[in-house]
């Protein structure tokens, strides 16, 4: 009678394979791909722009491992003699999860991180401000969208040098594959126009029109059947049919500043998880109907994000709060924040990146990076119970030794009008302003502002030295080169 425990293992194997594949096949994988359970052996990790730094998280102790250092804060990458890589922004990964690409849009880079040991083995140079990087899903090929030019740039998968450019119209933001490997997606972030690409021939096959130029990122869903992309400028997340003819399948309105997509495939079903930085919110979306069945509150201009290995979870990054989101994605609450570098853009999770060993060899702490003020701005004339809550405006100054990097995540203004960020010398922005940065709203009436200074030294309450003018943050319209009366002000 032995044969019945026999069948009986066979059969309790079987059925624990087919619940394992209920719910398989994650981004950027196939949907029979198996799913790995969150484990130590996983990796998150976030490219950082301002510290110049990956930070690397376990996410089962939901633990900053360390960061690896790309190169240094501003102003020591002045000098023309400088080595190291530059506003450090995109990162795609190996099939065998051994390597991390990460581009650095300052330094036209790509450097290839082993994820066991976190060195640097290798760094590519190429045109002029490239944006993202992603394996294809052989291997064989790393493609890297310049977008400071007109082509992608394709790299051996294995030497990681040039073997190849296609060229597409002017400023190519992103690229994701086919599960299959058949396809790839290339969105535009100056041109309304996505490129679908023979992965085979490198010849272009289709076209989709995109409803604005300003693609930042784009995500393919495991079955194979769609593409979801992003439009940053007019707060829109667009979806088209991944075969051919590539049609156009619904328009979104998402938000202001609205950043990354990503896909989740859990028991629920599959979803499409969309960052609003204008908003500090993720949106989710079913992908049978397109109903949006969640809004997450996240923090400061979620930017990056990324599913695990099981779609148990999404990671996202806070770009102005120097943090990483994890967020269960059955219930679609945060469940973990775990503090990183400076204004963490890409974002990915790698399933099994460290086979054994604690993969923090190559790391160095927080320090300086994790340094950051947070301030808010609110609509002019509000008076002081105004507080965060009411705020269309985040601030955050990312800490650089002497000087701090400003950046802005400004909403509810006029769309498509020049204004001014600049300091008053009152609270309610009445009198001189000194204009810090000048900047055009997008078609939302949003726009990232950045510039740099000893700004903290004059604003941050508490913290001027002995003898400094106070001076506050405001928000102006800009008229023949003058600034206007002010429509947002520093929070008290």
């Amino acid at each position: 009678m032995k044969p019945i425990p026999i069948l009986a293992a066979a059969l309790a194997a079987i059925a624990m394979a087919a619940a394992q594949f209920a719910s398989a096949g994650q981004a950027p994988g196939a949907l029979s791909d198996a799913d790995v359970p969150v484990s130590h052996h996983d990796r998150v990790y976030a490219a950082e722009q301002f510290s110049n730094t990956v930070s690397v998280i376990d996410p089962a102790a939901s633990k900053l491992v360390g960061l690896i250092r790309l190169g240094d804060p501003t102003p020591a990458n002045f000098s023309p003699l400088y080595h190291g890589q530059l506003l450090v922004h995109g990162m795609g990964y190996s099939p065998d999860h051994r390597t991390i690409a990460v581009v650095s849009i300052g330094s036209n880079s790509v450097s290839f991180i082993d994820t066991q040991t976190n060195a640097v083995k290798h760094v590519t140079y190429v045109g002029r401000s490239p944006h993202e990087a992603f394996f294809t899903p052989d291997g064989k090929e790393v493609w890297v969208t310049v977008r400071g030019e007109n082509y992608v740039s394709v790299l051996d998968g294995t030497t990681f040098e040039e073997k190849a450019r296609i060229i597409v119209p002017a400023g190519p933001g992103m690229q994701i594959f086919s599960p299959d490997g058949k396809y790839g997606y290339v969105c535009s972030s100056f041109n309304p126009e996505t490129e679908v690409i023979s992965v085979a021939d490198h010849k272009i096959v289709g076209k989709v029109e995109q409803a604005s130029p300003f693609c930042p990122d784009l995500a393919a869903t495991p079955d194979g059947k769609q593409v979801w992309f992003t439009l940053k400028d007019v707060g829109k997340t667009q979806v088209f049919d991944a075969r051919p003819p590539f049609a156009l399948l619904k328009t979104l309105d998402t938000g202001p500043i609205t950043n990354h997509v990503n896909i989740v495939h859990n028991a629920n079903g599959m979803f499409a998880y969309v960052t609003v930085g204008g908003l500090n919110l993720v949106k989710v979306f079913r992908t049978d109907d397109f109903s949006q069945v969640a809004t997450i509150p996240v923090g400061s201009l979620p930017h990056g994000i990324w599913p695990s290995g099981d779609g148990s979870r999404v990671y996202v990054g806070l770009e102005n709060a120097d943090a990483m989101a994890a967020v269960d994605t059955l219930t679609n609450t945060v469940i973990a924040t775990v503090p990183i570098g400076q204004a963490p853009q890409a974002v990915t999770y790698v399933p099994n990146a460290v086979p054994e060993g604690d993969g923090a060899q190559n790391t160095v702490p927080l320090g300086l990076a994790g340094q950051t003020d947070h301030l808010t701005m609110v609509p002019a004339g509000m008076g002081k119970s105004a507080g965060s809550a009411a705020a269309p405006t985040n601030v955050a100054l990312f800490e650089q030794g002497l000087v701090q990097v400003l950046q802005a995540a400004v909403t509810g203004l006029q769309p498509k009008q020049p204004y001014v960020l600049g300091l008053s010398d009152h609270p309610d922005g009445s009198g001189n302003i000194d204009v810090l940065a000048s900047f055009m709203t997008n078609p939302a009436g949003s726009a990232i502002v950045n510039t740099i200074g000893q700004i903290r030294q004059v604003v941050a309450p508490g913290v001027s030295a002995a003898g400094d003018r106070r001076r506050y943050l405001v928000i102006a319209p800009q008229t023949s080169g003058k600034a206007g009366a002010p429509v947002q002000v520093q929070a008290p």
